[in-house]
């Protein structure tokens, strides 16, 4: 570093790479192989897929993933885990009423029978 040059340090702290003080510069970024793209996919249980989506579809998730400050693509997983999450709830939910129906028949003609 010459004299004429000042660092500058940021501090090394969730917050700086939280804020993109720290881990945004493009001077330092290269891409990864394809054996460690797969080695972070393995470890990350991600698989790639092929879809094709309306464009009217993939500009709206562009646009949300802007005011969420994240890409559309991982904009769309989460958007996915949660439909999958609610439908799962929901499963749950009707299986526990359709329980709680049976219980309630089962119930009513043991009355049934005693009296």
């Amino acid at each position: 570093m010459s004299t004429k040059q000042v660092a500058t340090e940021i501090a090394d702290t969730p917050e700086a790479w939280e804020n993109g003080e720290l881990g945004q510069s493009l001077d330092h970024a290269v891409v990864a192989s394809s054996k460690v793209a797969s080695e972070m996919d393995e470890a990350l249980g991600l698989q790639m897929i092929s879809i094709r989506l309306n464009k009217d579809l993939i500009d709206a998730l562009k646009l949300l993933g802007v005011k969420y400050e994240m890409g559309y693509q991982p904009l769309m997983r989460e958007a996915l885990k949660r439909f999958v999450e609610g439908e799962y709830k929901m499963i749950a939910q009707e299986q526990l009423e359709r329980q709680k129906a049976e219980k309630k028949r089962a119930a009513t003609q043991k009355l049934a029978k005693v009296a």
